[in-house]
């Protein structure tokens, strides 16, 4: 097989085998722990801008269907492993790895010691790097990386959002989870919410109409005027890629719309939602990648097994050496503020929540995909609060 580099903007370099579609990429280097959902992690548009390093050394062993992607194509800027499979034992497999990847023109590479790239990236933090199968110049493939664009302060949002508002009415059918994640008995309403689509994966729109929401989704650019006209009875802040400060015109409109009704964030909308409460938001060193982060509901003790995917955190009026006894407080122009949920691993912020207002988020997807269901519970939580408004 031909051979392949990849080159951090550090210098380092590691060696494998060209893998997808033949050519060069760059993008930031993360690493994914998650041991399988490497489709809905590849299809996530979270990861816009950035390449893609599995821990799981097999990955292709269940090959590619056509219900698992998360979005419309792979937005992931490229893809690394260790081992890619030319074998896939699944009855609803319909295509290898690697066609799938050279199908979408997804620049890869296997062959090379992802532990050892694993442990660059958590020592040194995640970086700009290239994937290359036509330059084995080490100065020039180092200069690329180097050259490369930061996520840093760009709006990477407006790449992956829909063009215009759509209605989305698909639930999870067959394939939905044995949880509690469906209309309570005797729930005879529907509710409207109105998701922004900064990225949003197919997972969480099917999981609000689970539990009974009517779904109407929004560019990234909507206004606080255009969802009014809307009325809606709640507003879904989705997930997506990137720096939340590269979208103020979002930060914006969020702030505009707290108090009017109830609004859920994940991901990067609980980003944009802590910036719109005035809080602010940091670079993590490497992220937050996989389906196996432990997160502790400060209210009640519980710990719950997470998927992550972002490189972003908001940020508090301080940092926690430790996990404290009670939900910090923040004031804000808002009210006050809760931090209801923070990570085991690192102590970062993993969870908000407006004592004033039906306002709240999280860091983690509650619809996992892949991953855990430990919070499922917490699209409930948003139908909760529309019943009290």
């Amino acid at each position: 097989m031909k051979q392949a580099w990849l080159a951090l903007a550090d210098g380092a370099i590691f060696e494998g085998r060209a893998f997808g579609y033949e050519g060069e990429t760059v993008g930031e280097v993360v690493f994914n722990t998650a041991m399988t959902g490497y489709q809905e992690v590849l299809t996530d548009p979270s990861y816009k801008g950035q390449i893609i390093t599995m821990t799981s050394p097999h990955i292709g062993n269940y090959g590619m269907t056509s219900e698992d992607a998360e979005s419309r194509r792979i937005w992931a800027e490229g893809f690394i492993v260790k081992e890619a499979s030319r074998l896939a034992s699944n009855w609803r497999s319909r295509q290898q790895a690697q066609d799938y990847l050279h199908e979408a023109k997804i620049v890869g590479i296997e062959g090379l010691d992802t532990r050892a790239l694993t442990r660059h990236l958590r020592e040194h933090g995640s970086q700009q790097g290239l994937i290359t199968h036509v330059d084995g110049d080490h100065r020039r493939m180092v200069e690329k990386a180097q050259a490369a664009p930061s996520i840093v302060g760009r709006d990477l949002a407006a790449a992956v959002t829909c063009g215009k508002a759509y209605q989305w009415t698909e639930g999870s059918g067959e394939w939905a989870p044995s949880l509690d994640e469906k209309p309570r008995a005797g729930a005879t309403r529907r509710w409207h919410v109105v998701a922004y689509d900064f990225g949003v994966k197919l997972n969480i729109l099917r999981r609000l109409v689970d539990v009974g929401c009517d779904v109407t989704v929004v560019p990234a650019s909507a206004t606080a005027v255009q969802i009014d006209a809307l009325k809606p009875d709640g507003i879904f802040l989705s997930n997506g890629p990137g720096d939340p400060e590269g979208v103020p015109y979002a930060i914006e409109a969020v702030r505009q719309l707290i108090g009017s009704r109830p609004i859920f964030g994940i991901c990067l909308g609980h980003q944009i939602l802590g910036l719109a409460l005035g809080l602010k938001t940091y670079k993590l060193k490497f992220g937050h990648h996989g389906a196996n982060h432990p997160v502790m509901d400060l209210r009640t003790r519980k710990v719950e097994i997470t998927s992550q995917n972002h490189n972003f955190a908001v940020e508090v009026t301080r940092t926690f050496s430790a996990i404290p006894d009670r939900p910090p407080v923040v004031d804000t122009s808002f009210g006050q503020v809760l931090v209801t949920h923070m990570s085991l691993n690192d102590h970062s912020v993993e969870g908000l929540a407006c004592a004033d207002h039906p306002v709240f988020s999280v860091q983690y997807h509650p619809e996992a995909s892949p991953g855990p269901h430990d919070s499922g519970y917490l699209f409930n939580e948003f139908i909760q609060r529309m019943e009290k408004q």
